[in-house]
């Protein structure tokens, strides 16, 4: 089997970044990462390569810098057959959330997507703050977000509730679909047209699944459906995949998140709340604290009714979350430069010898 890389989304930009040395490095784009071993779709074919010492190098100072799925990269044929993926070309955008651990690190869920789509279901209740969440993480990630709410057939009237949720999607195109009946597909299929890619961000059961099996025309993805119990979802993807679409253009699967740390997304934020900026860079005060200072426009907006206090609790809690990640990670990253230093004196002290 062989592939188009400009279908893939392989352009001059990209070509640029590539050192031409014939057999030696050939550009690929990362399928799917699992332990070290990632799976590579190159011009002639898919080849499974394991990272070479300059990625792990990388990966060493960073983790985001692990090849993950979406991510173009440049893999070396070795004399005795190995493969090894030896660079991780730039990344257009990466969706990138806050792990689990006390040091503020990053994992990126999904590279050089052209769009993000966040997924949320309208059965059995769509969750407003996680779809804030979520549209400030494809903010962020300097691809293109979109709203998709999936099961538009288990509501009476999907057209108003959509309606409603684009009140706290600002700038974001909103579209109500259902897999099952096809409706809807037809706005969502120029975002995964040749060269362009679709990543997709939604809890588990929300549908992605089978949205993927319904752009694809057949069943290239397993599906579950909720539990009846609490109607909560079946986790059935639990990696991150490129899916090709035939016709060209690809989807980014990713596995249904729990709950998605916001690490450094103060820019996201600002997009995906631009009604709640907008209003607080027309408060009189620069450094207004919106609790009743005079000429203030949040208060006001609160007041008539224009801004929801829902949506405002929600902005200041977001706030605080990534204020509060941000001093993590500057505590992390000086804690690291004191070692790097402490480390650097030790070698001089040590070359130096003894003191006469």
């Amino acid at each position: 089997m062989t592939f188009d890389l400009a279908s893939l989304g392989w352009d001059a930009s990209l070509a640029a970044a590539y050192p031409d040395r014939g057999d030696e490095l050939r550009p690929g784009r990362v399928a799917r990462a699992d332990r070290g071993v990632c799976t590579v779709l190159c011009a002639d074919g898919p080849v499974r390569a394991s990272l070479g010492g300059g990625v792990l190098i990388a990966a060493a100072r960073d983790a985001v810098n692990l090849p993950c799925a979406g991510d173009w990269t440049l893999v070396r044929s070795w004399p005795d057959q190995r493969l090894t993926v030896e660079a991780v070309l730039p990344r257009r955008t990466a969706i990138v959330r806050r792990t689990a651990d006390k040091d503020s690190t990053g994992q990126v869920l999904a590279a050089n997507a052209d769009a993000a789509a966040v997924i949320e279901p309208l059965h059995p209740e769509p969750d407003v703050g996680r779809i804030e969440r979520l549209l400030a993480l494809a903010w962020e990630s300097g691809a293109q977000p979109l709203l998709v709410l999936t099961k538009c057939d288990l509501v009476a009237d999907p057209v108003a509730v959509a309606a409603q949720l684009a009140e706290v999607a600002p700038g974001v195109a909103v579209l109500p679909v259902s897999a099952q009946r096809g409706t809807g597909l037809a706005q969502l299929r120029p975002w995964v047209a040749a060269g362009r890619t679709l990543a997709l961000l939604g809890p588990s059961g929300a549908g992605k699944s089978t949205l993927v099996n319904a752009l694809a025309g057949a069943t290239v993805m397993t599906t579950q459906g909720v539990r009846g119990v609490d109607g909560k979802g079946r986790h059935t993807t639990t990696h991150r995949e490129l899916i090709l679409i035939p016709g060209g253009g690809a989807v980014l699967d990713t596995p249904g998140v729990r709950a998605v740390g916001l690490l450094d997304a103060a820019a996201g934020l600002d997009q995906a709340f631009a009604d709640v900026a907008e209003l607080i860079a027309a408060c009189r005060f620069a450094d207004c604290g919106h609790r009743g200072e005079p000429g203030c426009a949040v208060r006001s907006a609160l007041e008539s009714g224009d801004l929801a206090p829902r949506r405002w609790a929600s902005w200041q809690k977001l706030q605080r979350e990534v204020a509060f990640e941000m001093r993590r990670r500057d505590a992390r990253l000086s804690a690291e430069e004191r070692q790097r230093w402490k480390r650097i004196h030790k070698e001089h002290r040590r070359r130096a010898g003894p003191a006469r």
